[in-house]
């Protein structure tokens, strides 16, 4: 099956009011507050969800119990006067709560962007393949390169309330793994949740025809080797229009790294662009997903058939 172009949701307007929530790890909370501040800043109304600022009673890598999360993201994204649903931050917990979401009801809601990365990437997918819906891979609004770097911020900004900007975006530090272009629809995110998402009951069958994006925090060379063999022994990956490689940090030396992509994605016969600038690199590029796109590995740019939101 070939991957599809999503619906895309409507831009953002001054006043509008959007909803933050943490669906996988706890939050620091001056970190929260600061990112609840910039949101102010760009004249949206940010309102924190109930549990956003818990911790798990007894598993404290997650934030609030399975049906807590599950229930504040299932409320936001039903609350017709909610226009966006922001990640607090990543970590480890949407795989759990992912199938204790109402996806009829999340079907008849209107569309509206559904912002983060990291562990985030199990509900692109999940909104992707059960509702249709295109999202943004983008930063999390407690996160540290989010509160810091201002590149990172206009990125996100700049694609939220003027979509015609960022139709082509561009990476300065990108270059050719394996030249060439390539046009697809955009799709992935965290290698690691892509890979345990295979065998799931409604997991995407394969990337054919897309354009993947793949990045990753704090996996050596080896688990990074393992990941991606298990996505080429599924046959997840054939027929994959090309990859863009985004930051690879806490990985290990970086040639290290790179010898296990050249290896594995290598011989895809496909584009690949390496360090494209997304994920958890000091500095992150806000890439829409589901939305169709023009990679040209060399150039190392994306650009995008229509602006990622209406």
């Amino acid at each position: 099956m070939t991957v599809t172009r999503a619906i895309r949701p409507p831009r953002l307007r001054p006043g509008d009011r959007v909803a933050v929530l943490a669906p996988s790890g706890p939050v620091v909370p001056e970190r929260l507050d600061c990112g609840l501040d910039v949101l102010r800043g760009w004249d949206l109304d940010p309102v924190a969800a109930p549990h956003v600022r818990d911790t798990h009673e007894a598993l404290g890598y997650l934030s609030a119990a399975d049906a807590d999360r599950a229930r504040d993201l299932q409320e936001a994204w039903c609350d017709p006067s909610v226009k966006a649903v922001f990640a607090a931050r990543g970590g480890y917990g949407a795989q759990r709560m992912a199938d204790l979401l109402d996806w009829a009801a999340i079907r008849a809601a209107a569309p509206k962007p559904l912002i983060g990365f990291s562990d985030v990437t199990v509900l692109h997918e999940a909104f992707a393949v059960r509702a249709g819906v295109a999202t943004l891979h983008g930063p999390a609004v407690a996160g540290e390169v989010f509160l810091k770097d201002d590149a990172t911020r206009e990125g996100l900004r700049r694609t939220l309330f003027a979509p015609e900007t960022v139709r082509t975006v561009a990476s300065a530090s990108a270059r050719p793994l394996v030249p060439g272009r390539a046009t697809g629809v955009t799709l992935g995110g965290c290698l690691t949740m892509l890979a345990t998402e295979l065998g799931t009951a409604h997991a995407r069958p394969g990337a054919a025809g897309g354009l993947l994006l793949l990045e990753d925090v704090g996996e050596s060379p080896y688990r990074i080797d393992r990941a991606l063999t298990q996505l080429l022994r599924a046959g997840w990956l054939d027929d994959v229009a090309g990859v863009v490689l985004g930051s690879w940090a806490r990985c290990g030396p970086y040639e290290r790294v790179r010898e296990v992509l050249v290896d594995r994605l290598g011989g895809l016969g496909v584009p690949v662009a390496e360090e494209f600038g997304f994920g958890h690199g000091d500095s992150a590029l806000t890439l829409p997903l589901g939305v169709p796109a023009e990679l040209d590995a060399t150039a190392g740019t994306l650009t995008f058939e229509t602006p990622p939101l209406t």
